[in-house]
């Protein structure tokens, strides 16, 4: 059986503002807002089917708002990188120097899947130098994607907040990913696919990134998308994070989140 969403169309999207008095509304519509607000968690959170018949939004004034994409970045990244042959597999080396690169999973050789899985800010900036200006703003126009800026650092733009983008974007991207419908070869589609995916049971698969921009406001994301049966599900969360520790949160608020909606 696959999720159903079934809060609202994308008419009439719920509005979950602090202000807004939800004592009468539909029980998981409830449910998540209390999540968040029982951990002190300024957020939005947006979940909708690929085919765009349902969604459900907390936090709408939120979810159109843009933020520094941070690490989600590397979802295209990698994509951009794999098209213009910057990296040839998935099985591409990136060797390290030797030299403290600032965490320590981050000291060693890596291939461009377990780059993607611990957040090599080092070998993704390696790629970008060697994708260079022109392609990026090819692509980013291609794709549509947030504010579509680079600024002045080719390898540090998706870090320091001049690209942007909002949650309601990035559903908009990952409904085009998921469904194949981006403007890059269909086999490195599938390549980033299959370096996305972080569980697979036997109801459903998910696929998704965490982010964390050290912007003012620090802003943490948890975007990606479920798979189950012959559905499809999108979903991306996005919160301010005030505290370091918050933001481990992102990925479990949005997991329950998921659980509390049916999709997983």
């Amino acid at each position: 059986m696959g999720f159903i969403l079934r809060s609202v169309d994308l008419s009439a999207t719920i509005i979950l503002t602090s202000c807004v008095d939800i004592t009468n509304a539909d029980p998981k519509t409830k449910a998540i807002d209390d999540l968040f607000r029982s951990e002190g968690i300024v957020a939005t959170f947006v979940a909708e089917s690929a085919n765009g018949g349902m969604a459900f939004v907390y936090n709408e004034r939120r979810s159109v708002e843009r933020f520094s994409r941070a690490s989600t970045f590397k979802i295209p990244n990698t994509l951009i990188a794999l098209d213009t042959l910057v990296v040839a597999s998935e099985d591409s080396i990136f060797e390290w120097d030797g030299t403290d690169k600032g965490m320590q999973q981050w000291n060693q050789d890596h291939t461009l899947v377990s780059a993607f899985r611990v957040s090599c800010v080092w070998c993704y900036q390696e790629m970008a130098r060697n994708i260079g200006r022109k392609r990026y703003e090819s692509a980013l126009a291609m794709l549509d994607y947030g504010n579509q800026s680079i600024g002045g650092e080719v390898d540090a733009f998706w870090l320091n907040g001049n690209l942007q983008i909002s949650a309601l974007e990035q559903i908009e991207f990952l409904r085009k990913l998921s469904q194949y419908a981006v403007p890059f070869r269909r086999k490195h589609v599938g390549t980033l696919k299959n370096i996305m995916l972080v569980e697979q049971t036997d109801s459903h698969s998910i696929y998704a990134k965490t982010g964390w921009a050290a912007t003012t406001p620090q802003v943490a994301w948890y975007v990606g998308f479920v798979t189950k049966g012959d559905e499809t599900g999108l979903f991306a969360m996005n919160m301010r994070v005030d505290r370091p520790e918050q933001a481990e949160l992102r990925k479990e608020l949005t997991i329950r989140s998921l659980r509390l909606l049916e999709i997983i």
